[in-house]
């Protein structure tokens, strides 16, 4: 794959910055735990202000991701949640049938209220395109010709035989977002008018084997903004890792021991960032995660000139996956203290009309 060139921005998308919460569903427990577990995070983060929760979509492996069917899961979350904004993170679009997602989709914004974010990208595990009948060397151009008829469904244009979706969609394409690695990806989503999502982590190229991820991705920003349309407004969302805990060597430990299991879990697919031996701080920094008291993660996340630039920051405990309470106390210490130091404001009072009532970054 090729890397994109490092660059410093050239401009800055002057957004609100939202909070939001990020899920791939990988709590050490079996898969119906896992999805009780999650939905308590998520309840936990809107009722301290979180603005958004989302979660990924992940075929067979359990250990990459344990939610094959997010708006299944957002719909159990729609019944129990009543302000926070609900997306998705991504879904696997060359997997899917277009028409369904359009038609799942439209029926669960009904029911949340105008809630749903809708997360597409390409995917990028060839076994699971294996399962599905695909030649995951395809999935680009599958990928293009399923987001063109999701857009035309939510359009309500006529459908091959004349039928249009029921019921519409039409809100839902204001609230289309796209992942990408790639500049080349974003200057697409940009063209189209969608979100750009960015990753908490990306590989570094050989030829900048130590580069930040904001100087890999100040260049995907700046296609995305350059290819946006006169007058839309960007929008940004920037995944980060992040646990932050009360005491940092409890916090260190735990990121120590979630950290090697993810190296070891790496190891067995030959994709170990860095060695088994490595030592914790090369660790920390090979997986780009934020992790510490809340002095050390507001330090750590003011370094990331990236998140100058995003209208969206998310936050995700991955790849440490402690026990639930501190998960729960990490999301605690992030809405009172993390977010507030970077001068996030809470919603002033909950609501559920379809609008966003989102406070403001300073």
């Amino acid at each position: 794959m090729t890397q994109p060139q490092i660059s410093t921005p050239s401009h800055t998308a002057a957004q609100p910055k939202r909070l939001g919460f990020f899920s791939r569903l990988l709590d050490e427990a079996g898969a119906a735990e896992r999805y009780q577990l999650v939905a308590a995070q998520i309840r936990h983060a809107e009722a301290h202000g979180f603005d958004s929760a989302w979660v990924a979509q992940h075929h067979f492996h359990e250990h990459e991701g344990g939610l094959p069917a997010p708006l299944v899961f957002l719909a159990y979350l729609a019944a129990q949640t009543r302000t926070i904004r609900l997306g998705t993170g991504i879904i696997t679009l060359p997997l899917e049938n277009a028409l369904r997602v359009a038609e799942d989709a439209a029926v669960l914004d009904l029911l949340a209220n105008g809630r749903l974010e809708i997360g597409v990208g390409t995917g990028g595990t060839p076994a699971s395109f294996t399962a599905f009948g695909l030649d995951s060397e395809q999935r680009r151009e599958i990928f293009a010709g399923q987001l063109a008829t999701l857009r035309s469904a939510w359009a309500g244009e006529a459908l091959a035989g004349g039928d249009r979706l029921y019921p519409a969609g039409a809100q839902l394409l204001g609230r289309l977002w796209q992942a990408t690695f790639s500049p080349q990806g974003a200057a697409l989503a940009g063209a189209a008018g969608d979100g750009l999502m960015l990753s908490r982590t990306q590989p570094r190229s050989a030829q900048a084997p130590q580069a930040t991820l904001a100087e890999i991705q100040h260049p995907i920003i700046d296609a995305y903004l350059a290819a946006l349309p006169a007058g839309r407004a960007p929008r940004i969302v920037a995944s980060r890792s992040l646990f932050v805990a009360d005491d940092r060597t409890e916090a260190l430990r735990l990121a120590e021991l979630g950290l090697r299991r993810s190296i070891a879990r790496s190891a067995t697919l030959g994709k170990s960032l860095v060695p088994a031996d490595a030592p914790l701080a090369q660790i920390i920094a090979a997986y780009d995660v934020h992790v510490g008291t809340v002095g050390d993660v507001v330090a750590s996340l003011r370094a990331d000139t990236t998140l100058e630039r995003v209208s969206d920051i998310v936050f995700q405990v991955h790849s440490i996956d402690p026990p639930q309470a501190q998960i729960l106390r990490s999301i605690e210490l992030i809405a009172t203290e993390v977010a507030p130091a970077l001068g996030w404001r809470a919603r002033a009072a909950t609501s559920t009309t379809t609008d966003s009532p989102l406070e403001a970054f300073a």
